[in-house]
């Protein structure tokens, strides 16, 4: 069942500023109205049939299991702009809740499937959609299978910073989710967690500043310390400016 159903979320503007004609993934969901979906709420559940996909509009969205005992995997986090739901699956297979106050949007998978299917336009987006998807869950098996620790640490931190729309002002990154959320996504504890960055802290890679604000002090040495430095150089991801 859908958060829509139990009241959860607010529509607060329709988009009729958006022609028909658009011819991108994105176009699809900007004719649906904006949801406010507050932090801590669900999108969907688990096991729920897939009848939508979701867009980020603001805010960050985390993807979650439970296993064994009522343990809680987190699978990933998605941003402004990424789209939730696009593997063709008949159910879900996550539960998708708000970390922040978001602003979503959604498209039932009946009318999202039709516009690929007729537009030629769409369906190599769609695909390149489907790769970054297959690449991220290898990476993510990779990073959960292979790395230590600090290695981990670092991955999802230096990964936070080449974001193209990262909050990143004068070396201070803003965190938008806690600790326990960073240990469940890297499959460490979230004491191992905040021990990890006491160690960076003492090395002078970072400082944190308050419960949601990292300051980088050495971001090519928090590249060197995430095991794979050459994911973060210049020809693979955004440049962003520390000072």
């Amino acid at each position: 069942m859908l958060m829509q159903n139990r009241q959860a979320f607010q529509p607060v503007e329709a988009a009729t500023d958006i022609a028909r004609g658009g011819r991108s993934l994105g176009s699809l969901f900007q004719m649906s109205t904006v949801e406010l979906v507050p932090a801590g709420k669900a999108i969907c559940w688990e096991g729920d049939a897939a009848k939508h996909l979701f867009q980020v509009v603001e805010g960050v969205v985390r993807l979650q299991r439970i296993i064994g005992e009522g343990r809680r995997v987190i699978t990933a986090f998605h941003f402004a702009g990424d789209v939730i739901g696009a593997f063709l699956q008949s159910d879900f297979l996550f539960t998708a809740e708000a970390v922040t106050d978001c602003k979503i949007r959604r498209v039932s998978r009946k009318s999202f499937n039709e516009e690929v299917g007729r537009c030629d336009l769409l369906r190599p987006e769609y695909i390149s959609l489907l790769c970054k998807e297959t690449v991220a869950a290898h990476d993510q098996m990779v990073l959960l299978s292979k790395k230590n620790a600090e290695e981990r640490l670092c991955t999802f931190i230096a990964r936070l910073v080449s974001r193209r729309n990262a909050e990143v002002h004068k070396g201070l990154l803003r965190i938008p989710m806690n600790r326990q959320d960073i240990a469940d996504y890297l499959g460490l504890t979230i004491e191992t967690v905040s021990r990890t960055i006491t160690k960076l802290a003492s090395r002078n890679v970072l400082v944190p500043e308050g419960r949601h604000d990292l300051r980088i002090v050495n971001l090519r040495r928090l590249q060197e310390l995430s095991g794979n430095p050459d994911d973060f150089s210049e020809k693979t991801c955004h440049s962003v400016s520390l000072h």
